[in-house]
């Protein structure tokens, strides 16, 4: 049985699931551009990054306005229990938008990690929180009068894939994919079922079995 409430729902798929059967099963389904690019990588390769999409979008800037932090402030301090910070950048170069506060920050509000097609700094002590964070590069610079939050809470893309306030989010060393919300459930148990298959599929290979024999009898590869 698949959890319903989030907290044991998102141990479950940590514990049972991985990003390559949530993304077939994503296939399966007609959505099949819901993995995010092959730049965005683990800080930290052991940690699972499993919860809700609470997303950020940023833009560039290039000047120092009066209040260049409230944007941001705002953003994070609106993490509840179960988010994942999704910061959506345009895949900027220019601005490392989350390092070691904003990482302390969302711990101690609950929240389960952070996703940017932008950079980040401060990596080291964002290891030793044990925070899953995937980011697409490092640089040690600060936002301020490199980049602004424009808006939070609202639909964002990244590597082409929509993002919604909500939707599940799942990030292994394969990569992170995005499980649109309307269409989860049917997503978990697909991919509940491909895992079963899978696991007798490795065993009769471990056995010596031949591959045509095996995929004929369980349908997966």
């Amino acid at each position: 049985m698949i959890p319903d409430d989030d907290t044991t729902r998102f141990d479950w798929i940590a514990a049972t699931l991985y990003t390559a059967v949530l993304s077939d099963s994503c296939d399966q389904l007609g959505c099949r551009n819901q993995a995010l690019g092959p730049e965005i990588r683990p800080v930290d390769e052991d940690r699972l990054l499993v919860g809700r999409a609470k997303s950020v979008l940023w833009s560039d800037m290039y000047h120092i306005p009066d209040n260049p932090y409230e944007g941001e402030i705002r953003a994070v301090d609106s993490i509840r229990p179960g988010d994942i910070v999704v910061m959506a950048t345009g895949a900027s170069t220019r601005n490392a938008p989350w390092g070691e506060l904003m990482s302390t920050a969302c711990v101690r509000r609950g929240g389960r990690g952070a996703v940017t097609d932008g950079l980040i700094r401060d990596v080291r002590r964002i290891r030793a929180l044990g925070l899953p964070v995937f980011a697409a590069g490092y640089k040690p610079v600060d936002s301020r009068g490199r980049g602004q939050v424009v808006g939070f809470d609202v639909p964002v893309e990244i590597s082409g894939v929509r993002i919604e306030p909500g939707d599940l989010i799942v990030g292994d060393l394969d990569g992170v994919v995005v499980v649109p919300r309307a269409l989860e459930q049917q997503v978990l148990e697909l991919a509940a079922h491909k895992v079963t298959a899978e696991n007798h599929t490795r065993e009769e290979l471990e056995q010596g079995a031949l591959l045509a024999d095996v995929y004929a009898k369980y349908g997966v590869l």
